[in-house]
């Protein structure tokens, strides 16, 4: 296969509004030349040269259950120790472990109740020897206790308790800072909020919170053949699944989706709405469709024409036509039309740089190895991303392929729990090889669970 390919770079002009070739350059283009060059890139060249186009955003304050699902800013410190004071673990008494010295079920110790003590309150009475303090779980111990003997290893009758066994010094004890020291750092800049997240920001005093910026994502359809989803389908027509499917991606990324609707094959259609898009301050500019070889594809057109494009192509399958690069200062990503390459495409590139422009850490997605239960006779030497089921069998993972893996059928991803990863090398994939599987977000289910094979 060719490594290389050639694209034109068309006038688009009041008196050339289609961009026809009408250069010098793009006569060159037609009849040979140098032209100009655009390397089939690998997807680790592609997604570098992608991302050093994102900076992180800014930051900003939002209430702490706000939070939730955004990422963080700033690296946050404990304020005091947490817990602050020794305290209980359990419902029980409060007394010195050296008074249940041989107590037994036969031979109970007896001590004298001297205060009930519940959660958010401090003794003043002391725990001495031959005494001891009812206390809730939570409440702090008091001065003179160091262990706890939770209620069903005692009874009480009266202001009297009997112990029936005996506890060594720290039993059912938490200490101060037994979670977090004061001045700890209990979370790092760049981690996704969960819930437990929003827990440790209520322990340290955090109404507030630094996060950053949700990207803004323009997302725009291309092609003739393209109508709104709630439009009745005439003769050559499809529903707009690409905008919607590639805004969800979005939101999981933790970007904020723009949906600009659907452009026309045409010049100026398209540039009219790419413009409009890019006014309203968005970060990041994804279409779909018009950036192959066809007479009507032109994203790269308007790319070449309205900005710069940087590298276009990419030795990938699904996926391989897709354009990338700069409109009025914004990053730009053409990714095809076909719904599967436009999501896996999204996968493989998008989704990281809108982690990149959130600040979060860890933006990968986890792989696994897995038998792979079906072959794959003869392939091209791009590397593969095939949608497949993965299960666990045996303490081991096993995948199949979640049935025909043409680059518009949809329902082969929806199907899919993990991408199985061909590499360029292997021209093909005999039945029972290991590979490696980026998986698409959940746990594989055991063998026998609903959803494997």
């Amino acid at each position: 296969m060719d490594r290389w390919v050639r694209v034109e770079k068309r006038a688009v002009s009041k008196d050339n509004p289609e961009g026809q070739c009408c250069s010098p350059r793009s006569k060159v283009e037609r009849g040979g030349g140098a032209g100009e060059l655009y390397p089939m890139l690998s997807v680790e060249e592609a997604s570098q040269q992608l991302l050093s186009h994102f900076h992180v955003l800014e930051p900003e304050p939002v209430p702490v259950l706000e939070s939730l699902d955004r990422v963080l800013a700033e690296d946050v410190y404990a304020d005091a120790d947490i817990p602050p004071l020794d305290n209980t673990a359990m419902d029980g008494y409060a007394l010195r472990a050296a008074d249940t010295k041989g107590a037994a079920p036969e031979s109970p110790v007896e001590l004298h109740i001297v205060a009930d003590l519940a959660a958010g309150y401090v003794s003043e009475i002391p725990v001495t020897p031959g005494t001891a303090i009812r206390i809730m779980t939570g409440a702090p111990i008091p001065r003179g206790a160091d262990a706890v003997v939770p209620f069903e290893d005692a009874e009480r009758e009266g202001d009297r308790v009997l112990i029936f066994k005996g506890v060594e010094p720290g039993a059912n004890v938490r200490e101060a800072g037994e979670d977090v020291r004061r001045g700890a750092l209990v979370l790092r800049r760049g981690c996704r909020i969960r819930p437990q997240e929003v827990g440790m920001l209520a322990t340290v005093g955090r109404k507030d919170v630094s996060v950053t910026r949700r990207p803004r994502v323009a997302i725009l359809a291309t092609g003739d053949e393209v109508v709104e989803i709630d439009a009745p389908l005439g003769p050559g027509k499809i529903r707009n699944a690409n905008s919607y499917s590639n805004a969800a991606q979005v939101l999981a990324a933790g970007g904020e989706p723009v949906l600009l609707g659907i452009a026309h094959d045409q010049v100026e259609d398209l540039t009219a709405k790419i413009r409009s898009g890019i006014a309203r301050k968005v970060d990041m500019f994804l279409t779909s469709g018009g950036v192959s070889v066809g007479d009507f594809d032109v994203v790269k057109k308007v790319l070449a024409a309205e900005g710069e494009m940087t590298f276009w192509r990419v030795r990938m399958k699904p996926g391989k036509p897709l354009a990338f690069g700069r409109i009025g200062g914004v990053p730009m990503l053409g990714l095809p039309g076909n719904p599967v390459s436009a999501m896996v495409s999204f996968e493989l590139l998008a989704r990281a740089a809108i982690f990149k422009m959130l600040g979060q850490t860890d933006s990968e997605r986890p792989t696994i190895q897995a038998t792979l239960m079906d072959g794959i006779k003869r392939k091209d030497d791009r590397r593969h991303f095939v949608r497949v089921r993965v299960w666990e069998k045996d303490g081991a993972y096993e995948a199949a392929m979640t049935g025909e893996q043409g680059s518009g059928i949809l329902s082969s991803m929806v199907e899919a729990n993990g991408l199985a990863i061909i590499p360029e090398d292997w021209s093909s994939v005999p039945p029972g090889s290991r590979v490696r599987v980026m998986m698409l977000g959940g746990t594989p289910p055991r063998s026998g669970q609903e959803g494997d094979r």
